[in-house]
């Protein structure tokens, strides 16, 4: 048995490295130059003369290879010296007039062609560095990391300017040393791409050809030779900023300001230490909050940057959730009968964060992020009678102590395509709180070739409950392994989570105890065909097991059984060559579901009939100056009467460049869905009840420039839920039974949200951002109410208030180190 395993391995592992790549690879030769380009879009300087010429572009898609057309045709020219790499690219088109030059604020397209420059200094065909600009002169950047994913929050200092002509248009960028990494080595050689994409008709061509039937786009790079003898600069800058907000709510008014400071030093050429101090969060946007009737808390993205810039080691195996910094307290205090919280505060204050990130030159990939949370307390109102007179009495109660949470990540890259990591987060809170530990091994294998990949990992959970010391172990545990490349594409894999596994101190999850076998098979096509420049079809299927039965759960069942349902589902995508969008997506389950999350009682399950799904979506082209998204969705529970139906109204109006109006529209409405209420005594109660959700929500924005915008946001989420007179208790069997329990659990839910900004880059990396924040919110039992009386309703409530204003200002060591030798001269 040992030799047929050593076998297997063996023969998966010479699978892996001896799959051979033929990727053809372009050369570029640099010029060093002694006068810099000036960046004024104007390629009239004598640095461009003797310039080796980039061209010949293909087509990257919607077809593949084909030979840019010569009234497209694209000309880009490289140089460098001791400070930075410059690029004059000219974009011919003998139709600039209708070149479509849409303002947007940085990282965003918008409705414009673009121009991009990918570099690679380490050439290692996975980690790859991306510049943007469009035919309106914004800028975009990006990091790569595997499997290819663009990491837009990611910000650099560059400089960049585009000029229209009579025979298309033009980009010069000069992008600094210190905006990337690379080593000190005296030749170098670099990864290169170049992309350019026509809005008009989503054509994008590259200068080297990508393939993209197998592998990912950056290990289809070209290749940038003779770059000698340049040294990478102390990557060192400043982000001091200073806040001030006044917040009035029930007639009070709250002052706040703060001042702090974001620094980042470059470690060597290889790592960066990222630091913010007294940081503050005032500004981040406002959640999509919903009322949650389910068993699992809500997840919200992150929207801090420092904890979405530069992160992508840290999102390795799922472990590490930013928001649980900062989050609302955990603890709860003691309270005697006489005894209530005053002001419990949501949010617990960070005294600093730090991360430490890079890559060595062997690709080994290196990540440590460490934070600092404030002591928090509650103030607890206390009100007795002593000789006939009311007492009042204060204290406070540590609800969140003083907490440390760190994550660290090791990253072995090879193949080009391939990882193996080793992950640990750990909490440790001061005094008798929780602690908790995690730690993983992962790994991503591919065949050189991308045909095939195999990947997985196994992590382990600690907690220690107040003083113990002996924690509560779980495990966690994935492999998936299938067919990655081509038009057919398949997967089968293995997922599995024990009863004690637990990661939600500084992760988030939601179930456990469960083993899911999942399989996919999709099919897609990479040329034209017909009508459409694309689609593709997915089907995919998991069944769903119990990891372990203990005796209360085996008790309620007619037989030890682990199984608990199944879902089976097909996705289908169409794109037309006009740029009309649409597809399907529906998905079913076969016999008997049980549900073991939704009675909130371990051991206890929900049996209930399988249901179908069904959603139909179409969008139309976001070039025109209108274009609608519309969508609509239906569920069904076999068997009964349960039903669920939401459709999606999505109009957008482009006034002209500067100028964009987007509303949604959702409206959903469902009949006779059973649900957990709560527990009477020993009994769990559910209800039949009658739910509406509709939200409303406007975006719009004016760009002055590509530096300066005014947006406004708004949303308002109402939902109504009705239950009917009659209860329900669970029976041991998953059944429900009529029972005599009578309250009132009738939700008015409402959430209304405001936020007009101005955001103003008056200096490159600095900005003024001035935000006013109105925010209502209210839940009560007044499920009876039409949209207007609802309103109404809403609107007696009290309204808060939020009026801020931030500046941050970016300083570049390398720009004052001048001031700094002439002082001390």
């Amino acid at each position: 048995m040992k030799k047929a395993i050593s076998y297997f391995l063996m023969l998966i592992t010479s699978g892996f490295i001896m799959s051979q790549d033929n990727t053809l690879h372009k050369e570029l030769k640099i010029t060093r130059v002694q006068k810099a380009p000036k960046i004024d879009g104007v390629l009239d300087d004598e640095a461009w003369e003797k310039a080796t010429i980039a061209n010949n572009f293909v087509m990257f898609r919607p077809d593949s290879g084909t030979p840019e057309p010569q009234n497209l045709k694209t000309e880009v020219r490289v140089v460098y010296d001791n400070d930075a790499i410059y690029f004059g690219a000219y974009l011919y088109d003998d139709n600039p007039n209708e070149i479509p030059r849409e303002f947007q604020t940085r990282d965003n397209f918008g409705n414009a062609d673009f121009f991009g420059v990918v570099l690679n200094p380490a050439n290692d065909g996975i980690n790859q560095t991306e510049f943007f600009a469009t035919s309106a002169g914004n800028q975009l950047d990006a990091k790569v990391s595997a499997g290819g994913r663009e990491d837009f929050s990611w910000n650099s200092v560059w400089q960049s300017q585009i000029s229209m002509t009579n025979k298309g248009w033009i980009v010069e960028m000069k992008i600094p040393y210190s905006a990337l990494r690379f080593s000190n080595e005296k030749i170098q050689t670099w990864g290169l791409n170049f992309h350019r994409h026509y809005r008009k008709t989503r054509d994008q061509y590259t200068w080297n050809p990508i393939n993209r039937e197998k592998g990912t786009l950056s290990q289809y790079d070209g290749i940038l030779t003779g770059i000698e003898n340049i040294k990478p600069p102390t990557r060192l800058s400043f982000n001091p900023f200073i806040f001030g907000g006044v917040t009035r709510y029930d007639g009070t008014d709250e002052y706040n300001w703060s001042a702090g400071l974001d620094v980042k030093y470059g470690l060597n050429e290889n790592f960066t230490l990222d630091a913010t101090l007294i940081p503050d969060f005032g500004q981040v946007g406002f959640d999509d909050v919903t009322l949650n009737l389910g068993p699992f808390e809500q997840r919200f993205s992150e929207q801090r940057t420092f904890f979405t810039e530069g992160t992508d080691l840290f999102q390795k195996g799922g472990l590490f959730f930013s928001r649980r910094i900062g989050s609302a307290p955990t603890g709860h205090p003691n309270l005697a009968i006489n005894e209530e919280e005053i002001d419990r505060p949501n949010i617990v204050e960070a005294l600093n964060i730090i991360k430490i990130s890079g890559r060595t030159k062997k690709g080994l990939g290196i990540g440590f992020l460490n934070a600092i949370t404030k002591k928090t307390e509650v103030e607890i109102k206390k009100t007795e009678t002593i000789d006939a007179n009311e007492v009042i009495s204060y204290r406070k109660e540590v609800i969140e102590p003083l907490a440390n949470y760190n994550v660290l990540v090791l990253d072995q890259q090879f193949n080009k395509n391939s990882s193996v990591s080793f992950v640990n987060t750990n909490v440790i809170r001061n005094g008798e709180f929780r602690d908790a530990n995690i730690t993983a091994l992962l790994y991503d294998l591919k065949t050189k070739n991308n045909k095939y990949g195999v990947d997985g990992g196994i992590a382990m959970s600690n907690v220690y409950n107040g003083n113990s010391k002996n924690p509560v172990t779980g495990l966690e545990g994935e492999i998936e392994i299938g067919k990655i490349s081509g038009k057919h594409q398949y997967d089968l894999g293995l997922e599995f989570i024990t009863k004690k596994y637990n990661k939600n101190d500084l992760g988030f999850q939601r179930g456990s105890n469960e083993m899911d076998v999942i399989g996919s098979y999709s099919y897609r096509i990479f040329k034209p065909k017909g009508i459409f420049n694309s689609y593709n079809f997915h089907v995919w299927g998991n069944t769903h097991y119990l990891m372990e039965l203990d005796d209360t759960t085996e008790s309620y069942q007619e037989k030890s059984n682990l199984y608990t349902g199944n879902r089976f589902g097909i996705n289908a995508f169409f794109l037309t060559k006009k740029q009309l969008a649409f597809g399907v997506n529906a998905n079913t389950g076969v016999g008997l579901q049980y549900d073991y999350y939704e009675p909130r009682v371990d051991g206890r399950f929900f049996k209930n009939n399988s249901s179908s799904g069904m959603n139909i979506w179409i969008s139309t082209d976001y070039s025109k100056r209108f274009a609608i998204d519309i969508s609509a969705f239906q569920s069904i529970q076999f068997n009964n009467t349960e039903k669920y139906t939401s459709l999606n109204f999505s109009p957008r109006y482009r006034f002209n460049n500067k100028v964009i109006l987007i509303y949604q529209l959702n409206y959903g409405f469902g009949n006779n869905e059973k649900g957990y209420i709560t527990q009477n005594s020993s009994d769990i109660i559910f209800g039949n009840r009658k739910i509406k959700r509709v939200t409303n929500s406007v975006s719009t924005k004016y760009n002055f420039s590509t530096k300066a915008a005014l947006s406004l946001s708004f949303r308002h989420f109402w939902s109504p839920v009705s239950y009917d007179n009659q209860y329900y208790k669970l029976e041991n069997d998953g059944t429900l039974s009529n029972s005599n329990y009578t309250a009132n659990h009738d939700i008015n839910f409402n959430t209304w949200n405001i936020d007009l900004s101005f955001n103003w880059e008056f200096a490159p990396g600095s900005q003024l951002i001035a935000l006013y924040r109105n925010s209502i919110f209210n839940q009560d039992d007044q499920s009876q109410l039409n949209f207007n009386d609802n309103l109404n309703n809403l609107f007696d409530q009290q309204i808060q208030h939020n009026l801020s204003l931030k500046l941050v200002y970016y300083i570049d060591y390398n720009n004052i180190k001048g001031i700094f030798k002439k002082t001390n001269s």
